[in-house]
């Protein structure tokens, strides 16, 4: 019996400290190049060769200040400070790639649902249905002063605004064009037939729009769905709406347990379990020998800041740590934040001191080090047992880590038959579940154009 194929993807940002913070002093990482596209560019053809499915960009507004109150370690650190807007990157790296997926993260409460739409379908359009979105409710307080609103909404207010934001792309994306609207007839100077183009009505709590959609249907229509939520009312969200659930798992029960509860979630929304691909965010420090990867990653804790990893905790979980002695409790409460985060840290009853050692290296993800052979089976692991679909590798240093993964843990995988040997055909959506639009029982399709 055939095992799994493990899907990957490489998780990145458009600034320079993302998840393992502190290593852009390694002498060896280029992250403080991010402003360039070269920069961008050649990681695009670096992962496309060692034939990663996508590279996953993640994004924020806002920034942190909740630890000590202010942004002075975010801003020494530059702990996703500044951030430069993810969707800016598409073009360049779709352009230099012919198969590489393009997953960039958006955040519902800064966008206008029919402005948005159209730019999505412009980029869907421009990589041939590559284009993966990352739906973000938001949860920074800064973000929420910095867009206009005052404070960020209650945790599932941002949800119930995100369903409803969902409803309207869907009527944009699915319903404004048929299919065959676009006949190019020169002779009898059509273009697009009038007949089968219509303008989507919606009138809701939290939006309005009356109007036509501005693109004609891209190749995927609506983008492949990745969503992050793990709480209650995210994993509702996710089984509803996500083609694609990102978790971040401390452990592989734990890994297990919210890939579960996200399949069920899929269940009770009508849809498939396997409708929706759930993937762990991992970071790997592999070298030739298991003696020559332990080095490795003592070399970079040295550079590593876990007082900066905990300045990006901080306000993952909305707890200034600066307020407690090392080892005084902390009392979690009920977070309006990211709550299974604080819910993890909660049930260890982690101190300061505890986070401090929990995130020498990185402000989130599990570490996998080792040789090729053993990184190899320990993702193996965390797909099994933890019932996964794939792994958002997070980088450590740019592009090494990468290049390293693809150099040796992917050979390494590829010879068990856990990793494809070569791109399949078609959209992001059809290399990821072999159809190019999304399924019959997708709460999208109730919107197609008749």
């Amino acid at each position: 019996m055939s095992k799994k194929q493990i899907l990957l993807n490489a998780f990145q940002m458009n600034c320079v400290g993302h998840i393992q913070h502190g290593l852009w002093t390694h002498p060896q990482d280029r992250s403080i190049f991010f402003n360039d596209l070269d920069y961008w560019t050649s990681l695009a053809r670096t992962l496309e060769r060692y034939l990663f499915d996508g590279i996953f960009i993640a994004d924020i507004f806002g920034y942190y200040d909740v630890y000590k109150g202010n942004v002075d370690i975010t801003l020494k650190e530059s702990v996703q400070l500044p951030t430069n807007d993810p969707w800016t990157l598409v073009s360049g790296m779709a352009a230099v790639t012919n198969n590489l997926g393009l997953g960039i993260t958006a955040t519902i409460r800064a966008e206008n649902p029919y402005a948005f739409a159209r730019r999505v379908s412009s980029l869907d359009h421009l990589t041939k249905g590559r284009l993966g979105w990352n739906i973000v409710t938001g949860y920074s307080d800064s973000g929420a002063r910095g867009l206009g609103y005052g404070e960020l909404e209650k945790h599932d207010e941002r949800y119930d605004r995100a369903d409803e934001f969902m409803e309207v792309v869907y009527k944009l994306w699915e319903g404004s064009w048929a299919d065959d609207a676009v006949v190019v007839d020169r002779t009898r100077r059509v273009y697009a037939r009038p007949d089968r183009v219509r303008a989507i009505e919606h009138n809701g709590a939290y939006y309005k729009s009356n109007a036509i959609h501005g693109s004609s249907p891209s190749p995927q229509r609506t983008p492949l769905l990745f969503q992050a939520g793990a709480s209650d009312r995210g994993r509702a969200f996710a089984g509803k709406h996500a083609e694609a659930a990102f978790i971040s798992a401390p452990t592989i029960e734990r890994a297990r347990e919210l890939s579960r509860k996200i399949r069920k979630a899929a269940i009770d929304a009508g849809r498939k379990a396997d409708d929706v691909k759930v993937f762990a965010g991992l970071a790997v420090v592999v070298a030739a020998t298991q003696k020559v990867a332990r080095e490795k990653f003592d070399e970079y804790l040295k550079y590593a800041n876990p007082e900066a990893n905990l300045t990006h905790f901080s306000a993952s979980v909305g707890i200034d740590f600066s307020k407690f002695d090392l080892d005084a409790p902390i009392d979690y409460g009920v977070s309006n934040y990211i709550q299974t985060s604080s819910e993890y840290a909660a049930e260890r009853r982690f101190t300061v001191r505890d986070l401090l050692r929990e995130k020498a290296l990185s402000s989130h993800y599990h570490v996998i080090v080792g040789d090729a052979a053993q990184a190899a089976s320990e993702i193996e692991r965390w797909i099994d047992e933890g019932e996964l679909d794939g792994v958002n590798l997070s980088r450590v240093v740019v592009p090494g880590s990468w290049e390293d993964f693809g150099q040796l843990v992917i050979p390494e995988l590829q010879n068990r038959g856990r990793f494809k040997t070569a791109y399949g055909e078609g959209t992001l959506r059809h290399k990821v579940f072999g159809y190019d639009r999304l399924q019959d029982n997708h709460p999208a399709a109730r919107y197609r154009f008749a």
